[in-house]
């Protein structure tokens, strides 16, 4: 009877211990983390020009094992990061979701595996937009003084259209610019193929001591197809 004890007392344990691992999904110790970055497609134009940026404020998604559904999902934060913590070892899938140029939207996975404990790193996600661009347009004006070892204001080493120099332009709920543009002999920028929304127009400045600092307006695009012009001229500082 001792014997038939010894063999089925280590036979339940097994079994009690199998019951106790768990499968993919939260509960567990270790760390899934990864990147998104966003690929722009100037005029929605997929076979030329792109730009590759952070794709801030993205859901990203993740499928615990074989489940046919996503378990969680999270935001990635300014710099296109995300993390799902507390995870039990296993097998993952993590997506997010792609635009095709005809506006239809496509789930671009990588999968990976977590170790016990452990933080496991995605490949980073490609995404890619190409949204209906819009048929307004935003211009302004930017103007110069250089100076050149200068102790005070009064005495610039030249002044006029800041000819060359960059502006950017940034949709308010978004971090990061989305474009950039230079001013022109005449002193006007433009940005063109805006959509309705509020945007900040920026720049930078420089004090004597060549410290550079931004400066900034704002424009609300009300209407497709108008001109929105800034009406003060951005003055601004270059050493030279």
């Amino acid at each position: 009877m001792k014997k038939l004890l010894l063999v089925i007392l280590p036979m339940l344990l097994l079994v009690a211990l199998s019951s106790c691992n768990k499968d993919e999904g939260e509960g567990g110790t270790g760390i899934i983390e990864g990147d998104v970055k966003l690929v722009l497609h100037p005029d929605d134009n997929y076979n030329l020009e792109t730009d590759t940026i952070v794709a801030a404020k993205v859901d990203v998604f993740i499928v615990y094992g074989d489940d046919t559904f996503y378990g969680d999902d999270v935001e990635t934060d300014a710099k296109g990061h995300y993390r799902f913590k507390y995870m039990n070892p296993g097998k993952y899938t993590i997506f997010a979701y792609s635009t095709k140029p005809d506006g239809e939207k496509i789930a671009v996975s990588q999968e990976v595996e977590l170790k016990k404990g452990a933080t496991a790193t995605v490949s980073t996600i490609y995404i890619h937009e190409g949204k209906a661009y819009g048929t307004s347009m935003i211009k302004g004006r930017v103007y110069a003084r250089y100076y050149h070892n200068a102790s005070n204001y009064n005495n610039p080493r030249g002044e006029g259209w800041a000819y060359d120099h960059r502006v950017f332009i940034k949709r308010d709920a978004e971090p990061y610019h989305f474009d950039d543009v230079r001013v022109g002999m005449d002193g006007y920028f433009y940005f063109q193929k805006i959509t309705p929304g509020d945007y900040t127009i920026f720049t930078f400045t420089e004090n004597l001591k060549e410290i550079p600092d931004t400066v900034t307006r704002s424009v609300k695009v009300e209407n497709a197809g108008e001109i929105y012009e800034i009406p003060d001229t951005i003055n601004i500082i270059i050493n030279v």
